[in-house]
């Protein structure tokens, strides 16, 4: 009999999923821990109590911070989701230097270091999984995210990069690109903006946090075990 592959058990497996205490990064992390993973947050934010899993209060666009969090974890993460991300949206003439650092730091190098801190660990215990979270606008870009849309794009060469250099580990390395979602933050919105969003999906609908969450769970399992480089895009057809 051929092996089974189940992409709904994570058991035995540590995950570190970065801005997980709230929207996309909280449901992939609430999923994970349920599929019997432990599961820690690396966020700014607070989670609140009763959580599935360990926050740790860390920037991942501070270097020295993410090698220590990952030094100080009880073992080797063998699962990376690189989920914080930031936004600071202004069209081109009017963006300041620091609205595109800051976007940059957190968005692209904060995801360079998590995966240049987890790597050794996840190649000593014999592979992994790591997930970085783009956009649909790192495709295509968007009106009034230059920055935003530059962090996206390059995560999608980093992903193919990172997919190449540590496949040899046994390492796969993907991205899932979301068009809107509906967190709290997007539900704050203006109805006209998911309206629109709606409007240009080929479904009659959007995707909420668990729809990612779902994609990410199954190519951060050994059921993805040969899918790398690949950048699948969960939008409702927002983007084809």
């Amino acid at each position: 009999m051929p092996e089974r592959l189940d992409p709904s058990d994570l058991s035995g497996k540590r995950a570190i999923v970065t801005g997980g205490a709230r929207g996309i990064g909280r449901a992939i992390a609430e999923r994970f821990a349920a599929a019997g993973a432990e599961v820690h947050v690396f966020d700014l934010e607070e989670a609140g109590a009763d959580v599935p899993f360990t926050l740790h209060n860390v920037s991942v666009a501070d270097a020295e911070a993410v090698g220590a969090a990952v030094g100080a974890l009880p073992g080797a993460a063998t699962i990376l989701i690189n989920n914080a991300g930031i936004t600071r949206d202004r069209s081109l003439m009017k963006m300041s230097d620091a609205d595109w650092a800051d976007v940059i730091a957190v968005n692209l190098t904060g995801a360079f270091n998590t995966i240049r801190a987890v790597a050794p660990g996840m190649a000593a215990a014999g592979g992994g999984r790591i997930v970085n979270i783009t956009s649909i606008n790192g495709l295509r870009g968007k009106f009034g995210q230059a920055n935003y849309a530059a962090s996206k794009a390059g995560l999608i060469g980093l992903t193919k990069t990172a997919a190449r250099e540590l496949g040899r580990k046994a390492i796969t390395v993907n991205a899932v690109a979301p068009g809107m979602v509906l967190t709290d933050m997007t539900l704050a919105m203006p109805e006209e903006f998911r309206d629109a969003a709606i409007g240009e999906a080929a479904l009659d609908r959007v995707a909420e946090p668990d729809d990612i969450a779902v994609a990410v769970q199954f190519l951060a399992s050994d059921a993805a075990r040969v899918i790398t480089g690949q950048v699948l895009q969960v939008d409702a057809g927002q983007y084809i």
